[in-house]
């Protein structure tokens, strides 16, 4: 990560552009980046995140009042949202400075309770307050009540987080251009038992009838109270995610999703590997014996 700082600062000698971070990062910055009030930062024009998914998620959800382009740079393990390795960020940072990028809007949840208000860019989970407790939950659509989940919890996804929690409990992968949220029930006993989709415009309210938790995209549970509801709302174009080649990503995200056990036939996975490589394979093959 420290070299991907040293990228950073030589590119922005260059442009010229001033690196800043935020006070909280003091301690992680070396000299050359401007520590900056909270006010100050909400006020940059672009961002540069350094970590996994749960980084850019963060840096997402820092932005959200303000979004601006954000470059992730996989510095974690799948990377779902980052758009470059470490290697490749001297050239994407080139390219943001002639902008040579697209944005790829992403949609949030804002989660509203008598005493919170979060943002979420994958997930909203209702959890138990205990391993002898369950999830009981009334949901209700625009002002309609549509049924109940007795469960070990419950998810409300975004497209983004649906390959998250969501696929682990069974519900089903959300195209990142549909106005969505899906409803999954984790190990459902009784009520609704399947995932509900639900369109992007539709009020989504949920009725506790015993106490429960409430983690908005795993940042740290707040307890909801016996008879609380929580109001969940889906917030278009909340987050701008800087592509350099959406054909490339999505080459990307199908390889992770095979990770997650996506099935692919021998032949779809063989589209995976970049051309190059498969020339040489076939040239490897081809080869004759000792030459």
């Amino acid at each position: 990560m420290d070299q991907s700082l040293d990228v950073i600062l030589g590119s922005a000698r260059e442009v010229p552009v001033r690196v800043v971070a935020r006070e909280i990062d003091r301690a992680r910055v070396p000299a050359g980046v401007h520590i900056v009030s909270d006010a100050e930062f909400g006020a940059v024009d672009g961002l540069v995140a350094l970590g996994g998914d749960g980084t850019m998620l963060g840096a997402m959800r820092l932005m959200v009042e303000r979004p601006v382009p954000i470059l992730g740079v996989n510095h974690g393990n799948l990377g779902f949202l980052t758009e470059v390795t470490p290697a490749g960020l001297p050239k994407a940072l080139a390219r943001l400075a002639a902008g040579d990028y697209t944005i790829e809007q992403h949609a949030g949840l804002a989660v509203t309770t008598d005493a919170e208000r979060r943002c979420a860019f994958n997930d909203v989970v209702l959890g138990r307050t205990g391993p002898a407790r369950t999830t009981s939950v009334d949901l209700t659509v625009n002002d309609v009540h549509y049924g109940y989940y007795r469960a070990d919890a419950v998810i409300l996804s975004t497209p983004t987080g649906s390959t998250a929690y969501n696929y682990s409990a069974g519900g089903p992968i959300l195209s990142p251009s549909s106005n969505a949220m899906v409803v999954t029930p984790v190990a459902p006993m009784s009520g609704i038992s399947r995932p509900v989709v639900l369109g992007g415009g539709d009020r989504v309210s949920f009725h506790a009838e015993g106490p429960l938790t409430v983690e908005a995209d795993g940042t740290g549970a707040f307890p909801l109270r016996a008879g609380g509801s929580v109001a969940v709302a889906l917030l278009a174009d909340a987050a701008q995610v800087v592509r350099l080649s959406a054909t490339e990503y999505a080459s990307r995200s199908r390889v992770r999703l095979s990770l997650l056990d996506l099935p692919l036939r021998p032949d779809q996975l063989l589209e995976l590997i970049p051309v190059e490589l498969r020339r040489n394979v076939a040239a490897a093959i081809e080869r004759p014996d000792g030459q």
